[in-house]
Formats: structure tokens, C-alpha cells, sequence
């Protein structure tokens, strides 16, 4: 299997962090070859991004079964049922609103995601497909408290 970036993460937030997203606004900066196909995106309110987590490091005897935030305050829980960085495939993927899109820089907010971060996919959200009724385990209202 290989990947190729499609481009990369502007930011002024050099180092991850686990709170206040919400504040920051980036740049996806894409690949100029690739620039054409951003086409109709700007007619989007949300992107989903697709991202290498590069920065990141994992030990499974660490991080598969652990606290979120490795806080007692929440339950003790395997990785998959956690949205953590310290994965064994260090992905991430988060909604984001669109600022704006012009030539091949994507403008969006709330995007966790730190100074050159490669991105690897993008898709525009569609709620038919994308929006669901869900339900989370009531520690996860307390621990994204702040997040965005």
C-alpha cells in the first residue's frame, strides 16, 4: 500500500493539543497538480479531512487500552473506542467548516490538526451520507468539553 499527501497543513500551531480547536484556522495548502479538482468545493459549508498524524508516536502496551486524556476521571478503554492521536495507524479525520477555497489553499476552522501535517484526502460533507443520530457514552460530553 502507498499514499501520497495531497498537500499539507498550514497552522500556526506547532505542537498537538487536547483543547480550544475552535479557535484555530488553518490552511489545507493542496498540491498544485491537483488544484483543478477543488473545483465546486467553495459551494460547500463543511470538508472531512483525511490526515497523517506525523507527529505522533504509539506504544500498544501504552496506548490500546488506556484513559482518555490518561485521566482518571474517564473510563479505562481500548483505542478504537477512543478518537486519541496514539493509534496504530496514526490517521486522523475531522469535519470542518469551510472559510473559503481559492486556487489550492482551503481555508477552515476547527481542523486539530498541527503545522505540516499531511493531508491525505479531503471529501465535502453531505449530510445524507455523513449525518447520523448517534450515541456516545456520557464521558465523552465531559471530555470534549472545551475541545472546539
Amino acid at each position: 500500500m502507498e499514499l501520497k499527501p495531497i498537500g499539507f497543513v498550514k497552522t500556526p500551531i506547532s505542537d498537538t493539543k487536547d483543547w480550544n480547536w475552535g479557535e484555530v484556522h488553518s490552511e489545507i495548502v493542496i498540491d498544485v497538480s491537483l488544484a483543478p479538482g477543488l473545483k465546486g468545493l467553495e459551494d460547500f459549508s463543511h470538508l472531512i479531512v483525511i490526515f497523517y498524524m506525523h507527529k505522533t508516536t504509539v506504544n500498544l502496551e501504552k496506548n490500546l487500552v488506556r484513559h482518555p486524556r490518561e485521566s482518571t476521571d474517564f473510563p479505562f478503554i481500548g483505542i478504537f473506542a477512543q478518537r486519541a492521536k496514539h493509534r496504530p495507524n496514526p490517521i486522523g479525520i475531522t469535519t470542518v467548516p469551510i472559510i473559503s477555497v481559492q486556487n489550492n489553499i482551503i481555508t477552515v476552522e476547527r481542523l486539530d490538526a498541527i503545522d505540516g501535517t499531511p493531508i491525505l484526502d479531503i471529501k465535502p460533507y453531505f449530510p445524507i451520507f455523513d449525518r447520523v443520530d448517534a450515541k456516545t457514552p456520557k464521558w465523552v460530553d465531559e471530555l470534549m468539553k472545551g475541545y472546539f
